[in-house]
């Protein structure tokens, strides 16, 4: 495979540096698979490599102008729009996207780079012995790297379900594997290395950005999560697995909820608070974070950035849907719908309500280079993920199920909701994760995992399997995975036959 022989590529660049600015310093030093080196300094360069393609959850798209890997699980939904034609959002609009569309390529490059990072790390860092390095040290460095080697995986079975599994670093370029079963992944690699990696003394948070025991236990109360629902339907056992490491989070994590949604986008807030783990970004180095000249509405003159896409926006029917009175919906909250002109100070009205989620106002009207972090867990994901799986496991919500999505509501200005029944408050803790983690890449998951789509304009759960989006495409069974990038099937006749449709 083209790409995937890049997986040799990736686990040989290293970086060496510090722990507390791991992913802001410049390599200074390359190893091999082959190298024979030995000190806490190279040990620690292990672990950090495989934080490195965690931008690759941000990755801009090669031939694309405003494309980038976060569009996709956005453009699917059928729940947002774009101003620009050239990031491919036509094909998303009206599923008629193909094995060569944009981001399908990209983003099996970018996880598949970081999983030969993590292969390497895991295959190297016990075979290191230096003064100063405890075996505790080295077992919660190997527990970082498994951590992220499950996220990587987590995302590609996700997102294409049957994929390689390669967990060791390979010795020639002879990389034609064949496809393993999404569930296999997840029994032999995704849910053993959380495990492994839960066994370990990491701290419960890590102000630098590293793996903490709270993102351990957050991310593996999405895999069970997950793993509970469609398409593994692993049922009622795993959505308790969920709920216990969940509600350690949120019992044992320290984490609060920030008292406002702009708090999200202060840079001095990075990995505190509400975050649980973060992509880690830093205006002072060349890759700073994309979403905010991303999000900006095209051309609109409001920001000192020379390309402001509108790659990504809201569709009216989603922000319509939002409940009377919810503040997430408010200006300048989750969504804004004016700003001032750069240059004049007037206001400019756009056209409708744009994301102010990833709206750096430093980096807008002054530096150009965001550094705000990009969020995969923070508290209000996890509270929900803990009232929807004990609801599950328990036939019912219990009084802290309750109270997690009292939490969130009180936040937005709703009033608390009372006892429901389990179908009445399942669907309300869905409805939550729409509206508080919107464009933030879950909402796609959450309609997949469920089978569920949140009609916008009746109201109504859809089966996600007949629903018609906005824009008038209705999802079929084709949609439910993703394609395999033709450049990797065409270089490597096993991974066919290709997912249904393709």
């Amino acid at each position: 495979m083209k790409t995937t022989r890049n997986i040799l590529l990736a686990a040989t660049i290293l970086l060496s540096c510090s722990c507390k600015k791991f992913l802001e310093e410049k390599p200074t030093s390359f190893l091999t698979p082959e190298s024979n080196v030995s000190s806490v300094k190279v040990a620690r360069a292990f672990a950090n490599s495989g934080y490195q393609n965690l931008q690759g959850f941000l990755a801009g798209q090669s031939g694309s102008y405003g494309g980038n890997t976060w569009n996709l699980m956005e453009f699917m939904t059928g729940k947002s729009n774009s101003d620009l034609g050239q990031t491919g959002f036509i094909n998303y609009q009206n599923l008629s996207y193909s094995p060569t569309s944009f981001y399908f390529d990209t983003w099996w490059q970018q996880m598949y780079l970081g999983i030969g990072a993590t292969n390497l790390a895991i295959s190297k860092i016990p075979a290191i012995n230096a003064a100063g390095l405890t075996d505790e040290a080295k077992t919660n460095m190997l527990a970082e790297v498994h951590t992220l080697r499950a996220l990587y995986y987590f995302q590609l079975v996700r997102m294409y379900g049957a994929v390689p599994m390669v967990t060791e670093t390979p010795k020639d370029l002879n990389l034609n594997i064949p496809r393993t079963a999404a569930k296999d992944i997840y029994d032999k690699v995704i849910i053993p290395d959380l495990l492994l990696a839960e066994k370990s003394t990491l701290p419960w948070k890590d102000n630098t950005g590293k793996v903490s025991m709270g993102a351990v236990k957050a991310l593996l109360a999405d895999v069970y999560l997950t793993y509970a629902g469609a398409a593994i339907n692993g049922g009622k056992q795993y959505y308790a697995e969920s709920a216990k490491r969940s509600l350690d989070v949120i019992q044992n994590g320290g984490y609060t909820l920030f008292p406002e949604y702009t708090d999200m986008i202060k840079p001095g807030n990075k990995n505190t608070g509400e975050f649980i783990f973060q992509v880690q970004y830093a205006a002072s180095v060349p890759s700073t974070n994309p979403l905010t000249p991303l999000t900006i509405p095209n051309f609109s003159g409001i920001s000192k950035y020379s390309d402001e896409y509108g790659s990504v926006y809201p569709t009216e029917q989603f922000i319509n849907s939002f409940p009377a009175g919810d503040k997430r919906v408010q200006e300048k909250q989750f969504f804004y719908t004016n700003y001032p002109n750069i240059k004049t100070g007037v206001t400019v009205n756009f056209k409708g309500h744009y994301i102010y989620k990833w709206f750096d106002v430093t980096a807008a009207t002054s530096t150009v280079k965001s550094d705000l972090n990009y969020t995969l867990y923070r508290l209000a994901d996890v509270e929900l993920m803990y009232a929807e799986a004990s609801n599950e496991a328990e036939n019912g919500p219990n009084a802290t199920a309750i109270q997690m999505v009292n939490n969130i509501r009180a936040r937005a200005n709703l009033v608390p909701i009372v006892a429901l029944s389990q179908a009445a408050f399942e669907q309300e803790v869905w409805l939550q994760r729409y509206y508080e983690l919107c464009f933030e890449n879950k909402m796609w998951f959450d309609m997949i995992r469920t089978r569920k789509v949140h009609n916008d304009v009746t109201g109504n759960w859809d089966n996600f399997v007949g629903h018609k989006t906005v824009f008038g495409a209705t999802f079929a069974e084709k949609q439910l995975l993703f394609p395999l990038p033709k450049q990797e099937t065409d270089v490597n006749p096993k991974l066919l036959p290709n997912n249904t449709g393709f």
